[in-house]
């Protein structure tokens, strides 16, 4: 719908019939015939001494303030309600890709893939439902960083994590310190909306936090981390010998990732195949529900640049005009003076 910024503007376009009434009622008056302002003073039907120009250019005058007038009063199209898309959830997803995220056991279609491929596959879907939560995205090896940091824009942390390698934090494993980020990242967010979904093939192997300690600061802060150990507990390795079964997910230290879930109210999850990670995260989805506050708003385009460009349009159009009828003028009086 079309409304007005400052209506009560519109009063001003009264002002010439105000200033009419009282040139009719005063005996001597030295003022424009129409309350344009000096600036237009050259153009046909604006008078310093008061003399009446033509109808039509003050009929034009009157036109252009009018213009003006509903320029200043700023008139707007108010489009309909929207819902802003607010959640209750911050939401930092932690991701290990060391080295060992490239054990190719997990399977789709009968096809064998690694583990961060499989990872890949099951957030995109994960991040894609998420609408309304800021999600964040943390990456850790050797060394933890930010890769996104918390944000509505969805498609851009589902962009930086399929472009996420294997190796490019380093080649061990920093469960403690990727902890300790992720919780300087979040305190500062309301509380009971801070939540980390950390997911690792392995153990502690580096960094300077212990994770049983980044686990203490995580519950001191009110961060939620659920844990998620990926990997298969078997597969067959094909050598020069033959072919033998073994366990690629020994590493995995569950014990720890069932102490951080515990303590800082979380939950731990096993991946054991592509299908038990997409349980998982649908698991979470339900866990960590996405509660839409009832905020609206209405968007709106300003649309004062038209009247105000139609009435620059009409007063350059007028000076065009009155600058022809001068050369014509000028151009006219010197055959009258020869004729002469």
């Amino acid at each position: 719908m079309l409304s007005l910024a400052y209506p009560w503007i519109l009063l001003l376009a009264l002002l010439p019939l105000v200033l009419r009434l009282r040139r009719r009622s005063a005996q001597s008056v030295e003022a424009p015939v129409f309350p344009v302002g000096h600036w237009l003073s050259d153009l046909p039907g604006v008078s310093r001494s008061g003399s009446r120009a033509p109808l039509w250019q003050q009929l034009v005058l009157l036109l252009i303030w009018l213009l003006l007038v509903v320029a200043l009063a700023r008139p707007q199209h108010v489009g309909e309600q929207i819902q802003m898309p607010v959640s209750g959830r911050d939401l930092l997803l932690a991701v290990d890709i060391s080295p060992s995220m490239d054990e190719q056991d997990m399977v789709i279609q009968g096809r064998s893939i690694n583990r961060l491929q499989a990872v890949k596959r099951v957030l995109d879907d994960f991040i894609e439902r998420r609408e309304g939560d800021r999600l964040g995205l943390l990456l850790f090896g050797t060394e933890p960083y930010i890769q996104a940091p918390l944000t509505f824009d969805r498609a851009t942390v589902q962009t930086l994590l399929d472009e996420a390698g294997i190796g490019m934090a380093g080649r061990a494993t920093a469960i403690g310190d990727a902890l300790g980020l992720a919780v300087k990242r979040l305190r500062d967010r309301p509380q009971e909306q801070r939540v980390v979904i950390l997911l690792t093939d392995g153990a502690n192997t580096a960094g300077e936090v212990a994770p049983d300690k980044a686990a203490e600061i995580a519950q001191a802060a009110g961060v939620r981390i659920y844990t998620i150990g990926i990997g298969a507990e078997s597969m067959v390795q094909r050598g020069l010998l033959g072919s033998r079964r073994v366990n690629p997910s020994r590493d995995l230290d569950e014990e720890l990732l069932k102490r951080i879930a515990q303590q800082t109210r979380g939950e731990y999850f096993r991946a054991r195949s592509l299908p038990e990670l997409e349980l998982i995260y649908e698991s979470i989805n339900q866990l960590e529900l996405i509660e839409l506050e009832g905020k609206h708003y209405r968007p709106v385009t300003e649309l004062y640049v038209w009247p105000a460009g139609l009435a620059a349009l009409i007063w350059v159009l007028m000076q065009g005009l009155r600058l022809a009828r001068a050369r014509r003028h000028s151009a006219t009086t010197p055959q009258e003076a020869g004729n002469g």
